[in-house]
């Protein structure tokens, strides 16, 4: 208890202090400029391509940090009451725009903004509505709008039969207190029996429970663990490693970093640098006068199959043949 108290006292003083020194350095020619809160929920590497679109999209339409804008960037770490306390802070220095970075950061952010009447660009959001961000995807009539990650379930499905032909259960990890989480699991079991497949579902409450839940799925005899864009989930996600690399459990992930860096053997990927750049985009046009009310949703669907030799060999899979023209990802 100690050190969770300690970990969120230090969270809390750098996040003052990253204020504090921003508020110190304004002045001068940077009073005039637009200025824009970027707010993303935890660092692992999904996020990290959202906010590198984000920064590449801005400046693309004449928005660049220190010369037509000024940027401030808080990642909350994972850790809610941070990521909260950020976007009040974000709105009491009078942001003119703030973009949050997935589901977690983008619904504190759009409840401190709204009443001030600061516009708010969310990316990869996957259930934008089930989150309380818009009233619809074409007309979000909220102060909110953005882009959601539209995972392509079928072929993630599609992809582990190939990979394991003879693959009976799937399981998923989840934290029940994530909207992108509970909709992208609704979609998996309504799907999986159409390939065959059982779906064998964890939930958890926060980072404490991700090991413990790890070793749940791996007790229950799932062939394989497929993991969502879970942003807690994901942030641990080397425990949910520790667990299934030891049985024998291959472990397919929701975009290309994960294969790349997590130890997944493949994943129907989307391009999140992509999906940041169009975030990006859409935030420098309600910068420039666009309404936010009426800005429609963009739900980025697009999506390509990856996978890492490396990985694969641990669990003695083959690549197959329907693959072999899959990019391959091995760090």
């Amino acid at each position: 208890m100690k050190q969770t108290m300690k970990k969120s006292l230090i969270l809390l003083l750098t996040l003052a202090m990253v204020f504090a020194a921003a508020a110190c350095s304004e002045g001068g020619q940077t009073e005039d400029l637009p200025k824009i809160g970027i707010l993303q929920f935890a660092p692992h590497a999904s996020l990290d391509n959202c906010y590198n679109g984000i920064i590449q999209g801005l400046a693309d339409a004449g928005f660049t940090d220190g010369e037509t804008c000024t940027i401030e960037f808080v990642n909350g770490q994972g850790e809610s009451e941070t990521n909260a306390l950020a976007a009040a802070n974000f709105v009491n220095s009078g942001m003119d725009l703030i973009v949050a970075i997935a589901t977690p950061s983008a619904m504190p952010a759009y409840a401190a903004a709204k009443d001030a009447g600061i516009p708010v660009i969310f990316s990869a959001v996957s259930d934008p509505l089930g989150a309380g961000l818009a009233e619809s995807l074409e007309n979000p009539n909220t102060g909110a709008t953005g882009t959601s990650d539209g995972l392509n379930y079928e072929g993630q499905l599609q992809m582990i039969r190939a990979f394991q032909p003879e693959a009976k259960s799937i399981g998923i990890l989840y934290t029940t207190s994530e909207a992108n989480s509970l909709a992208q699991l609704e979609n998996y079991e309504a799907l999986a029996p159409a390939f065959g497949f059982e779906i064998v579902a964890v939930g958890v409450t926060d980072a404490s429970e991700v090991a413990s839940g790890a070793a749940s799925l791996v007790a229950s005899g799932v062939d394989c663990i497929n993991n969502l864009t879970d942003n807690n989930v994901v942030n641990n996600f080397s425990m949910v490693i520790a667990a299934a690399d030891p049985a024998g459990i291959p472990c397919y992930g929701s975009e290309e970093e994960q294969v790349a860096k997590y130890g997944c053997v493949a994943s129907e990927t989307l391009d999140y640098v992509a999906l940041g750049h169009t975030t990006g985009t859409m935030a420098a046009e309600v910068l420039s006068g666009s309404d936010v009310l009426t800005m429609a949703i963009q739900v980025v669907t697009e999506s390509e199959p990856v996978y890492s030799s490396v990985n694969m060999e641990k669990f003695q899979l083959t690549l197959p043949e329907a693959y072999q023209s899959a990019r391959e990802r091995n760090e």
